[in-house]
């Protein structure tokens, strides 16, 4: 059997990545590794700062004591797979909460997928976009129509080849709607994510002061075409994003040149 390997941002007992894991064991071979806890929003972070240790939780599933979703990759790639051997796909999620636009930048999930590729791995970020920025399960979202895209995708890679050159990954958000009622999958562009500012200011105990940073709501510039993540989600499609690594921005080399050489 083909082999994937999976992380997840929320922690090694995520339930998105029990998800993924029940979906995806009939069609590959499923290796965990995954952070000891959640690391939300930790970006594309390697931890140099002290010792990680990677400790057995079920047979092929590991944690990393306050490991990022990129040590997980990088160690399991150098570590558990050994001679040249990769897995042929790396799956980050099912993230609870959404990661388009600038928040790809952000997301501890995308950077899993960054990790693989960056070794020349392909890989999928997958993650559930929320009601109301809500992360509990309770509130009536589920994973069905993230499963179903999932193995959707698996079988259409394995079945031919991945879709994207080097240094790519997909980026992919499921809808807070049943698999019944979703339009279809839809490819679109990364969006232009309006920030906010939502620190709360607090004093503990002792009269010292701390702030807590809390989650902003979805709001986004729309595209003349409605053709980026954030719409195609509203409009009720599963969003399919490429992204790549390379940020330079190619259109502005020669006004960079000629701003320099004026």
């Amino acid at each position: 059997m083909l082999k994937i390997l999976l992380t997840n941002d929320d922690g090694y007992d995520a339930v998105g990545l029990k998800a993924l894991i029940k979906a995806l064991e009939p069609i590959a071979k499923i290796m965990v590794v995954a952070p000891a806890k959640n690391k939300s929003a930790c970006g594309h972070s390697l931890t140099l700062d002290r010792p990680l240790r990677m400790i057995s939780v079920g047979d092929d599933s590991y944690k990393i004591d306050d490991a990022t979703p990129t040590d997980c990759i990088y160690l399991s790639l150098g570590n558990l797979f050994k001679n040249g051997y990769r897995p042929d796909l790396v799956i980050s999620g099912i993230n609870i909460g959404a990661n388009m636009g600038e928040d790809i930048t952000y997301s501890g999930t995308a950077s899993a997928a960054m990790e693989a590729v960056l070794h020349g791995v392909p890989a999928i970020a997958i993650s559930q976009v929320c009601k109301d920025m809500c992360r509990d399960i309770s509130h009536g979202w589920e994973f069905e129509l993230a499963c179903k895209t999932i193995v959707t995708l698996v079988k259409k890679i394995f079945d031919g080849s991945f879709p994207l050159d080097e240094r790519k990954f997909l980026n992919v958000n499921i809808p807070p709607i049943s698999a019944k009622n979703c339009k279809g999958l839809k490819i679109t562009k990364a969006g232009f994510r309006e920030y906010g500012n939502d620190a709360s200011r607090h004093v503990n105990p002792r009269g010292e002061e701390y702030y807590w940073i809390g989650l902003h709501p979805l709001m986004w510039k729309s595209s003349d075409d409605k053709s980026c993540d954030f719409e195609a989600i509203k409009d009720g499609f599963v969003s399919i994003t490429p992204i790549m690594l390379d940020m330079t921005s190619y259109k502005d080399i020669e006004t960079l040149e000629n701003w320099l050489n004026k």
